[in-house]
């Protein structure tokens, strides 16, 4: 019981040492980007025709704190994956070691597709067609916090989706989901993906469209990617039991 206690314990320790390696990584790039804040903020409305207003003085500082923390998350994601990795690294075999610490990349990269595709594609498309629709009715003025959410809104959903498959590949890979079960739940799948997409663009067909088919796509993808990670399962556990047979009708021999 003692020794359950104190292996719980080196457990805790050793995940409340990577979570303040993350915190720690969080704040520095917060604060690296609390510093260029401003160039920040002119790259996000260089293209914009008029300028932003605040209706108070505290608007400033959460468009300052807002920003930063974008930023600041975007960077750490890569920092949080190598940790998550460190802590669950005991448990695996060197060969789940090396196929694990090669989703981390992907993972920052999927991440940074996701906002690049809301931001450059579905953000300027909702905007234009909510404009439109107000027309000459009325005076069309966007207040910074305004402007910002819808930018957080239009861009973070994408960014987390888009790092759908290589969640699936990690997960197929420590045998917890397979390409069956996922090829099963397509359709209810696809289901949730349309709301999704439904949810967040406006209500025309072509801006449902755009959305919806990289994210079917994207779920397509990652039962194929399932598909590559669970044969090369299969085959790894293969050589492995025959590499104990072996290993046993040696031992019996002798």
């Amino acid at each position: 019981m003692e020794d359950k206690e104190l292996h719980l314990t080196d457990h805790l320790e050793e995940l409340r040492k990577r979570l303040i390696i993350t915190v720690v990584a969080f704040m520095v790039f917060f604060i690296v980007a609390f510093i260029y804040v401003e160039d920040i903020y002119k790259w996000f409305v260089r293209d914009l025709n008029v300028k932003l207003m605040v209706l108070g003085p505290s608007d400033i500082m959460w468009i300052y704190f807002t920003l930063a923390t974008v930023v600041a998350i975007a960077c750490t994601i890569p920092v949080l994956a190598i940790q998550i990795w460190a802590f669950v690294k005991p448990a695996l075999m060197p060969k789940e070691r090396k196929i694990t610490l090669t989703y981390i990349p992907a993972l920052f990269f999927l991440f940074l597709l996701g906002l690049v595709f809301g931001y450059f594609v579905i953000f300027p498309m909702v905007l234009k067609f909510l404009v439109h629709m107000g027309g000459d009715m009325f005076v069309t003025n966007f207040t910074a916090e305004r402007y910002f959410q819808f930018i957080l809104n239009m861009t973070l959903p994408f960014g987390v989706l888009f790092e759908l498959p290589i969640v699936v590949m990690f997960l197929t890979s420590l045998g917890i989901i397979n390409p069956f079960v996922l090829s099963k739940i397509r359709k209810y799948a696809y289901f949730v993906l349309i709301i999704i997409a439904v949810v967040i663009t406006p209500p025309d067909f072509m801006s449902d469209f755009v959305v919806t088919l990289p994210l079917l796509f994207l779920y397509e993808v990652s039962i194929n990617l399932s598909k590559i990670v669970y044969r090369k399962k299969l085959k790894k556990e293969a050589e492995w039991a025959e590499t104990e047979d072996n290993e046993e009708e040696t031992g019996v021999v002798q």
